[in-house]
């Protein structure tokens, strides 16, 4: 066999491979190859690559066109937009404001201060918040904010957008959007210290811890029945303007445990009913207290429903009413869902506000020194809503409020009276309750601690 044919065995297991499943795979391939052609002989190997000669190639490559290249990214850069945020300060003018927001545009602050809809523009409160989009050169694209109400609720929005050499100013009304969120808390010292702070980083807004209080008040005495280990779930709803925390609603449901003792109330506002909302049990009984205690939040009873000296007459006459001492100004609440009968000054009772309430219930609240803003005969008006303020006038010795409880017409002492505090729900009713209560049991589920039990109503 001519010497070029051999190959020595270290080569072919270099070239088979040096796995056993390899050298099969390659052997096999190496026979086929060899039948196929009818060789005898093995063709010589190729030279192994660092034998071969090393040729050198040389290209010229192009350089980059750095100067085009900076052209386009200041072309870029002409035409970037830079978009600002700013909260109002106080003592704050357009021009101020202008510059903290990035905006060096004398036709933009001219319009602003021409024009009636985006001059409102500088009629916003401290500390809202204020956008504007502006490019490098500080020329303003738009502007946009919110103008809020009495009670800082966003009530519209100012947009104010250049439409090529001029802009265009835009009111809109507010869109707020609802959430409804859910937390559990520990009682450890006090009710305030544990909705002030809590694992979850979520502070209870104010509005929600008094409407807590209001709720379970009637079962839990604040100051002196809770304890370590108490514990409360509160569902509620907040509404939210471009993800900014606008304010909190009302409460959903509430569940308070306290001294072993579980306390439920979920509110209910059927849509297909006339009948306003209100809390109930969760079997669907009504829990709210058909009249208030008392339509002033402090005050104290000066005189009662009772035979009595007329202060200024000096006659002994039945006092048909009940008398809270209260400083002038004192808000004063519906006693009861209704809508005013009559807003006005009546002889005697000076200002006086009367409430019709369902079946021939009536209320009146007499010597305001001034009514609540839309009080007028025909005004729906719910239980704590402010009705007026305690005043002096009629037949008034000092600043007071007389209040009186009418059945058909006649007045009677309210302390005496067990009213029904609202119609049962009917039977559709009830369904569409059960299907909102559903959903608030589910979530108190997923809040409540294992081993709760004793669970009572929250009268309200």
């Amino acid at each position: 066999m001519n010497p070029t044919n051999k190959i020595t065995s270290s080569r072919l297991f270099q070239l088979l491979g040096s796995t056993r499943k390899a050298r099969i795979v390659s052997t096999s391939a190496l026979l086929l190859a060899v039948c196929a052609f009818g060789a005898a002989g093995v063709a010589p190997l190729a030279p192994d690559a660092s034998d071969l000669p090393v040729k050198s190639v040389s290209q010229e490559i192009a350089m980059p066109n750095i100067a085009a290249q900076i052209d386009s990214l200041q072309q870029q850069q002409s035409t970037d937009h830079y978009v600002h945020e700013e909260k109002i300060r106080a003592g704050d003018t357009l021009a101020t404001l202008l510059t903290r927001l990035g905006v060096d545009d004398e036709a933009a602050e001219n319009f602003i201060k021409k024009d009636k809809v985006a001059h409102g523009v500088m009629q916003l409160k401290t500390g809202k918040r204020v956008q504007a989009q502006t490019d490098e050169d500080g020329n303003l694209q738009w502007l946009r904010a919110s103008v809020v109400d009495g009670k800082d609720i966003p009530v519209k929005n100012i947009s104010i957008t250049r439409k090529g050499d001029g802009f265009v100013a835009t009111e809109t009304a507010a869109q707020l959007e609802r959430r409804v969120e859910m937390h559990a808390r520990n009682i450890t010292s006090t009710l305030f210290a544990a909705t002030d702070s809590n694992s979850d980083g979520a502070k209870l807004p104010d509005t929600i811890v008094h409407q807590i209080v209001e709720m379970f008040s009637t079962n839990i005495d604040f100051r002196s029945d809770l304890k370590r280990g108490d514990h409360f779930n509160v569902v509620y709803e907040t509404f939210w303007q471009d993800g900014e925390f606008v304010r909190a609603g009302r409460i959903l449901a509430g569940e308070f445990t306290s001294r072993g003792n579980t306390y439920q109330s979920v509110w209910f506002e059927d849509p297909a009913s006339k009948q306003g909302g209100g809390y109930y049990s969760f079997d669907g009984k009504s829990l709210k207290k058909a009249f208030l205690k008392s339509p002033l939040e402090f005050s104290r009873i000066s005189s009662g429903f009772s035979m009595r000296v007329h202060p200024i007459s000096g006659n002994w006459k039945q006092h048909k009413g009940v008398d809270f001492a209260a400083a002038t100004g004192t808000p004063i609440r519906a006693s009861g869902d209704g809508v005013v009968d009559f807003a006005g000054t009546q002889g005697g009772y000076g200002n006086v506000v009367v409430l019709k309430h369902w079946a021939n219930y009536t209320t009146a609240y007499a010597h305001m020194s001034r009514f609540a803003a839309g009080m007028k005969k025909g005004t729906k008006v719910s239980q704590g809503d402010v009705i007026g303020y305690v005043g002096s006038t009629g037949w008034s010795t000092g600043a007071h409020l007389h209040y009186e409880f009418r059945v058909g017409g006649e007045a009677k002492d309210p302390n005496t009276l067990n009213v029904q505090a609202q119609a049962p729900l009917t039977a559709a009713e009830m369904a569409r309750f059960r299907s909102f209560a559903s959903d608030m049991t589910h979530r108190f589920a997923l809040l409540r601690p294992a081993g709760s039990s004793n669970t009572r109503v929250a009268a309200k």
